[in-house]
């Protein structure tokens, strides 16, 4: 049977209808898109790197969060994870056919966690706004993600500011950042943002010029996300995937996997390898 969401792809004028909204508020959320199965997949396939309870280093990646990068190479469904038709969808829609996979994490959140910093994820190509957004990013919750919790607050609209920075904004000086704060200390407080709750399984998706940032966690559970963000096939990618994902795993990745983390060929020739395209590499692995 058919679900809501694939109903939509399958509609030219429900998908642009969608595609309006996104456009217009930055974002846009679909309800419990994964089965059951899959969360339970992937929260089985990353229980031995959150049982290592490595903590984020500042104030950005969160001192009582967990961050599991790699994520290709630690599984096959976090793959499919990033390959998922409908967040495709709208990264294709708005990066191109070519676009690239810039990075994909796991976001786990404790208990006495505080506030992110104000920041929107396309910012390390530092050019100046307004300007078109150079990322989308799926925020994939694993589990429900609730006001007490930690759910993602963002600021709808704010894709098309013109700020480099907010009150209570990420700057280079975040990354050095190893207070411990109260979780109630908010120095970005504001009125004009919301936080979006949901169901584990759904999918919220954000232009990579939207200002966002990780909830404060009041609750006694952790919460996680998956997040995999997408850009342009012509700019560089956050996290090196030729590295992350060595070559005798990625041989074993779907086709479009494999071109997400850089096995392809933006035209009329970026990417090649020796003169050739690089998955001629991949025979060899």
């Amino acid at each position: 049977m058919m679900g809501d969401w694939q109903a939509m792809l399958a509609d030219a004028k429900a998908f642009a209808a969608k595609r309006e909204i996104f456009d217009r508020e930055g974002y846009v959320l679909f309800e419990s898109v994964l089965d059951p199965e899959m969360i339970g997949d992937i929260r089985n396939a990353l229980a031995p790197y959150l049982a290592a309870d490595i903590a984020g280093r500042n104030d950005f990646e969160g001192l009582k969060t967990n961050r599991i990068y790699a994520m290709l190479a630690k599984g096959r469904m976090f793959a499919d994870l990033a390959c998922h038709p409908l967040a495709l969808a709208f990264a294709e829609a708005d990066l191109g056919k070519e676009c690239l996979l810039s990075a994909c994490l796991a976001i786990n959140i404790h208990p006495g966690e505080t506030v992110q910093p104000w920041h929107y994820d396309d910012s390390h190509y530092r050019l100046p706004r307004p300007r078109q957004s150079l990322g989308v990013s799926a925020f994939w919750a694993i589990d429900e993600t609730t006001e007490l919790n930690g759910a993602t607050e963002i600021i709808p609209g704010s894709h098309i500011w013109p700020e480099q920075n907010l009150p209570g904004g990420n700057t280079l000086a975040t990354f050095s950042d190893k207070r411990m704060r109260s979780v109630e200390e908010d120095p970005g407080a504001r009125e004009d943002s919301i936080q979006v709750t949901m169901l584990p399984g759904s999918l919220m998706l954000a232009k990579g010029t939207l200002w966002h940032r990780g909830g404060a966690n009041r609750s006694d559970k952790s919460r996680m996300i998956i997040t995999p963000q997408y850009c342009p096939g012509w700019t560089r990618q956050l996290e090196n995937m030729a590295l992350a994902v060595e070559p005798k795993i990625a041989a074993n990745l779907p086709a479009r996997a494999q071109q997400l983390i850089g096995y392809s060929i933006h035209p009329p020739f970026m990417g090649y390898v020796d003169g050739m395209h690089p998955t001629r590499l991949l025979t060899r692995a």
